[in-house]
Order: C-alpha cells, then structure tokens, then sequence
C-alpha cells in the first residue's frame, strides 16, 4: 500500500495517477548494458541465445537489453556476468549517461557514484579515454564500487571517498554527472509491505536539503562551457525541477533541452521546466528525472 502523503502529492502534480499507480503494482523486469570494453552487442546476444534466454534490444540504445522471462539471479550465474561482460542496470538509469555524451579526453567528476553502474557505463561510452573522478562518501559502498570498476574494466577511474559537497572548489570539471540521492519514489513496489516506514515526508525533506547543496556544489565546480546532468529515481517535482530551478537562480547556468534518439518511445511524465525529461515507472522502466545543464 501506498503511504498517504506520496498518493496525495502524486495526484496534486499529475492529476490522474491511474498509469503511475499501474507502474507500482508490476514487478520490474530484468536489464542488462553490454559492456563494450569486454564484449559486444552481438556476442552477448549470441551468448544469452545459447543460454536459453529471450531478450529484446532497448529503443535507445543497441547495448542496452530487455530481459523477457529472466531473472537477475539467472544473469549472475551466468560466465558472462562474472567475466564483466555485462552489467545489471536498470534502463532508467542508463540515461543519464546517455544524456551527458561523455567523450574521449573529457575530465569528468561523478558526484555519487557507488555501486558504479553509471560511472563504468561512461568509462565504456569513452573506451576507457577520458579521465574520470568518483565520489562516495560510504566507505563500503566505495569498496564495491572499486570492485565493479575491477570486474567491468574501467581502469581509467580515480575513486575519492568523500562526500562531493566538501570538495574544495579548486577543482573543475568539463562533464559532470550528479545522480543525485532520493526518496526512490520512481522505484516503489507498491506490495511492500514496509512502505509506509522507509518512504516518509521527513526522507523527502532530508533528501532535497542533500539534492539543493550537491547540485549547487557541482554547478561551482563546472567549467564554463561545460554540461551538468542532474538525475534522480524519483517522479516528485520538489526532488526534480523544484531542486534545479532553485540550484541555477542567478548563477548563468542554462536547462539544455534533452535530446536522446528514442526517447519518443519512452513512457514520459509531463513536466514543469521545459526541456527536462521525467520517466513513468513501468514494467520496464522505473521512475527516473533527467536534467541538462550548461554553464554559459
């Protein structure tokens, strides 16, 4: 069951909730991100055909594959999935990455990088060529990031344990990525049953105050000219747009319009700032924000 103040802001924003509340019920199916420093498209496809395993390839991206009856348990036993040949990662969250275009050369900070699927998804997108800065503030979800970054190859990455918001301000990046932490209201299964514990106004509110001081950090430490995407897993304005209005008031930061072949076949959510993209939870896809930034 749903927690009353989530229903309650969800129809004040979107009205009829009838879709998302579709996107609660169903259990999310399984994907997976082809990672191109080991493998490619066509060998995992021939390698998960000879496992039995029925796929579908995503409408936005060629490595990114949908799972019709496996499950991530399945996946992992498979040499595959131990060799680094691929990565369990929701389809959701390979967008960010998608979005921000990272390029051989580029100087790149992730601000919240554990477990690292983001962090070794932009190491392949760049074939290993652009340096790139991962923040995490836990020192055990540090050491499980350094060890996909290990298994997935992304030998290119420099993994600082610390919290992005005390980084000294010397420091400036050309791309950054600010996955930023969330209430998660994009990912809830509504049957779970500590729901209305762990998902509460008071996370809401911790979670914005950590949102407003990471985003404002980050717009300080992008060079001029330079591209910022902010994400979140959730699907509430005051965690998304609320967050990225208030983060680029007077600082000459610009919205950036997303633009991502395929994104037309996405289950979109309507917005409230032109030019950002927000994910219905589905079957296949969990709720997800996506903002582009750019300094000028």
């Amino acid at each position: 069951m749903l927690p009353g103040f989530l229903t309650e802001k969800l129809k004040e924003q979107y009205g009829d909730i009838s879709d998302i509340i579709g996107g609660y019920t169903r259990k999310r199916r399984t994907t997976l991100r082809v990672n191109t420093l080991k493998s490619s498209p066509e060998e995992v496809a021939e390698a998960l055909t000879a496992a039995g395993i029925h796929f579908e390839v995503s409408p936005f991206s060629p490595i990114a594959f949908l799972l019709t009856e496996a499950t991530e348990k399945e996946i992992m036993a498979l040499p595959l999935f131990a060799e680094g040949r691929i990565y369990l990662q929701s389809y959701s969250s390979m967008l960010p990455p998608l979005v921000l275009a990272p390029a051989e050369g580029d100087d790149i900070l992730d601000m919240a990088a554990a477990p690292g699927g983001k962090t070794t998804q932009m190491a392949a997108m760049t074939g290993n060529r652009a340096s790139i800065t991962a923040c995490e503030r836990h020192p055990i979800r540090a050491e499980k990031l350094k060890h996909n970054l290990e298994v997935q190859g992304a030998g290119k990455v420099f993994v600082m344990v610390t919290d992005a918001r005390q980084l000294d301000d010397f420091f400036s990046f050309g791309k950054i990525l600010l996955d930023a932490p969330c209430s998660g209201s994009g990912t809830v299964f509504a049957d779970d049953p500590n729901l209305e514990k762990t998902l509460t106004p008071a996370l809401v509110g911790k979670c914005r105050n950590t949102q407003l001081a990471l985003l404002k950090k980050a717009i300080r430490l992008l060079k001029k000219g330079g591209t910022l995407v902010y994400s979140t897993c959730s699907i509430l304005k005051e965690e998304n747009e609320e967050i990225v209005k208030a983060a680029i008031k007077g600082t000459g930061v610009e919205i950036t319009p997303v633009e991502l072949p395929g994104t037309e076949q996405l289950p979109l959510l309507p917005v409230t700032l032109p030019g950002t993209l927000c994910v219905r939870p589905t079957e296949e896809y969990e709720g997800f924000f996506v903002a582009k930034l750019t300094k000028m």
